[in-house]
């Protein structure tokens, strides 16, 4: 049994090293005779099967119809051999970014596919994944998302793709695995809970002065202001526009605080620490909040918007791992 095991394992490692030097991993594919594998289904098998029977019977009893028969049927099956390479030779797939996803929730991969020819029952899919099944293919791209449940942090690879066809008649299986090389990343699930956060402590004059200092936003009213063109109707001083004063608008203002420390504590579990920092740093990014994470291999200098809080959550979700593409492209290079 354990021999068994072993011939397996090494069967299955020869084939991912072979196929990985064949069909070399890349974020866009075209699908040609190197990439194309071709079998008969079971079908297709028993049509063989009754094609040889066909032959030897017209043989025996010397029935020229019965041969006949038997080579149209074996012309069939080779034209559909034909078919089947041409229905997904020319289809260029190219992998796309899928949502923002936490862990626990399903991945979406997103494939791009399109072909210069039009192609027919195209069918997609991930090891453990639902078949996505693109009835027609042409020269428009068309996207289809793959579902992949994950509970992991960091990043996650779906492995090979599988994209095969039986058209026409389901005589042959036509198929290919390519490797997108789109890795998805994985925010780790986010958890609320009380989380006291530290201010940037400096010693200056210069942040001293600066902590009460405001800055434009939304929160207090400050006063008004000419109108320039642009602006939204919504801040449009009305009653003193109906007073005659001419077109003004409002403008607000908030204290702008101190940037706020994310740490980790090392003596709490490491997963719910993770989790409790990933909510922090969603609350404080949609506060609009300056805000730093520190890491006992990783610091993040404060900052704020979109791309620092995606930033931070990448740095989370591979921790411990520090070396990492901080522009949060997969680590196959997309």
């Amino acid at each position: 049994m354990a021999s068994m095991k072993t011939k397996s394992s090494r069967l299955t490692a020869w084939w991912q090293a072979w196929i990985a030097r064949r069909l070399p991993a890349s974020t866009k594919v075209t699908l040609a005779h190197r990439s194309i594998f071709i079998l008969p289904t079971g079908f297709g098998l028993f049509w063989l099967l009754f094609v040889v029977l066909l032959f030897l019977f017209g043989t025996n009893y010397q029935n020229n119809l019965v041969i006949g028969l038997s080579i149209l049927l074996l012309s069939l099956f080779n034209t559909c051999i034909i078919y089947s390479y041409r229905n997904l030779a020319g289809m260029t797939l190219e992998a796309k970014t899928g949502p923002e996803v936490y862990a626990g929730e399903t991945l979406l991969y997103g494939i791009c596919l399109h072909a210069k020819q039009v192609q027919h029952q195209v069918e997609l899919s991930y090891d453990k994944t639902q078949v996505q099944t693109i009835d027609r293919v042409d020269d428009k791209p068309q996207e289809a998302l793959i579902p992949l449940s994950n509970n992991q942090r960091g990043w996650i690879a779906p492995g090979r793709l599988k994209v095969e066809s039986r058209y026409p008649l389901g005589l042959c299986r036509a198929w290919s695995h390519v490797d997108l090389a789109n890795a998805q990343i994985a925010f780790a699930q986010p958890k609320a809970g009380q989380y006291e956060l530290s201010a940037e402590q400096q010693g200056d004059d210069h942040q001293a002065k600066d902590m009460g200092k405001s800055v434009i936003g939304v929160e207090e009213f400050r006063g008004l202001k000419p109108f320039v063109t642009g602006e939204s109707l919504n801040q449009i001083a009305w009653k003193q526009l109906a007073q005659g004063r001419g077109m003004l608008t409002k403008e607000f203002e908030q204290p702008q605080s101190a940037p706020q420390w994310l740490t980790l504590d090392t003596n709490a579990p490491l997963e719910e620490q993770l989790s409790l920092l990933t909510w922090a740093a969603d609350r404080l990014a949609a506060k609009g909040q300056l805000f730093g994470l520190k890491l006992p291999n990783k610091t993040l200098a404060p900052a704020s918007g979109e791309q620092h809080r995606r930033l931070v959550l990448a740095t989370l979700a591979v921790y411990p791992v520090a070396v990492y593409p901080e522009h949060l492209e997969s680590p196959h290079g997309r």
